[in-house]
């Protein structure tokens, strides 16, 4: 794609000139930056038929609400709610962390929907602008830009803008047609690839999940029903409490997040185990503190749980950390057999079915040590834990190949948005 886009100059005749740094061949007027009610007509069509109801989500888009939040909150009565068409662009006003301000995205499906009245929604002047001004909204910082002049924040950190006022923000836009198309089509098989990978990643997902069903035991078995040819007659599994299966007590984190210390020991907090370890990532404490807390010191190897918040989450300390401290809300779990086993097994549905049982709390809920040493787990020998470890460690590495072949395209896809569109430090207005 990139290699059928031209680079240009920036500059025309000693001013800044409304251009981006790549454009497709035989395209060289300045684009256009206008109001984007010259491009966007706002409708004000009302979910008279009851049509089903549509949420919008940064990483999804216009999805079905049930599809992607697993309910529906909307209102007894929709009447009230707005069309939402196939290339509409649709303005939330609802703030996320990265986008303060809302998030702006097109409709992409080929039935109407039902929008919340709070949306503004937005009739394009062709297809394909609707999709140009969907990927300028998807960077914060362009975002912002564009909105923050237009916002007011009213109480409980509402947003507080009209549609008008919206439609009333500048935009750089290409003035020809058949550039927009391009610069459309260029981005769409973007998105095509970028969704393709990622329906690979949940198949793997997926696939990962149905087999980690077979191979651990269900709620009241004792075998798997699924094991692997060398072990199908070992008979029934070993259960077990998981501080049996341990090695050393199941012991809490006792440190306490401080100042980050570039050259200090590192430690290991809950927020750390929504992904893979890794040295470069953590904060770190002084040695003072470190040597003060030795005893919630974790090692390669160790299994390190989350007791509050997301609980049961948990991960294996890797080799490029040969020690590091446990804050609060954690606990060190030092398995017998395959680490990776008794991570799987922590995650099977059955064992963190137990797991949820037993936390405590209702705002804030959390698991006691207690509680977590008492957890009863099946087990096979340790022949059959390294089985069924490495079988599901290879199917995590795939995923996690897979996984980051999504994130590069999305990357790609950000940094081509970048030199598709004028630097708006150079537009003059």
């Amino acid at each position: 794609m990139s290699s059928k886009i031209k680079t240009t100059d920036t500059k025309v005749a000693g001013n800044p000139a409304l251009l981006p740094k790549l454009r497709f061949p035989g395209f060289d007027k300045p684009w256009s930056y206008d109001p984007l009610s010259k491009t966007l007509k706002e409708h004000k069509i009302k979910n008279t038929a009851g049509r089903d109801v549509f949420s919008v989500s940064m990483e999804y888009g216009i999805v079905n609400q049930i599809e992607l939040l697993g309910r529906s909150f909307a209102a007894a009565d929709t009447s009230r709610y707005t069309i939402g068409r196939r290339f509409d662009v649709v303005y939330t006003k609802s703030p996320l962390k990265a986008f303060p301000y809302g998030i702006v995205k097109q409709c992409k499906f080929d039935e109407e929907v039902a929008l919340s009245p709070l949306y503004g929604v937005f009739t394009p002047a062709n297809p394909y602008l609707g999709l140009i001004i969907e990927a300028y909204f998807e960077s914060p910082n362009r975002s912002k830009a564009f909105l923050s002049p237009l916002c007011q924040k009213g109480a409980k950190n509402t947003l507080q803008i009209t549609n008008t006022t919206f439609l009333s923000g500048c935009l750089p836009l290409p003035s020809q047609p058949t550039e927009q198309q391009k610069i459309a089509d260029c981005l769409s098989s973007v998105d095509n690839l970028i969704a393709a990978q990622a329906r690979k990643v949940e198949a793997l997902k997926l696939h990962k999940n149905g087999l980690m069903q077979q191979l651990f035991p269900r709620e009241g078995e004792t075998q798997p029903r699924l094991r692997f040819p060398e072990f199908k007659n070992a008979g029934e599994w070993d259960e077990d409490t998981l501080e049996n299966l341990c090695t050393a007590k199941i012991s809490y984190g006792i440190v306490q997040a401080g100042a980050h210390i570039p050259d200090g020991m590192p430690y290991i907090k809950s927020s750390d185990l929504n992904s893979e370890l890794c040295l470069a990532n953590l904060a770190r404490t002084s040695d003072v503190i470190a040597e003060k807390y030795r005893r919630s010191e974790v090692m390669p190897g160790d299994i390190v749980f989350s007791l509050r918040g997301n609980i049961g989450v948990a991960q294996i300390v890797p080799k490029d950390i040969p020690v590091a401290n446990l804050t609060q809300g954690t606990a060190r779990i030092r398995p017998q057999g395959p680490s990776e086993f008794l991570l799987q097994a922590l995650r099977c549905q059955s064992v963190h079915g137990r797991i949820l049982a037993v936390r405590k709390g209702s705002t804030f809920q959390e698991i006691s040590l207690e509680a977590l040493r008492n957890i009863r787990l099946l087990h096979p020998a340790i022949a059959e834990q390294q089985r069924i470890a490495d079988c599901l460690s290879t199917l995590d590495a795939l995923i996690t190949a897979q996984t980051q072949k999504c994130e590069a395209l999305k990357t790609h896809k950000r940094g081509l948005i970048q030199q598709l569109f004028p630097s708006m430090e150079e537009v003059e207005v």
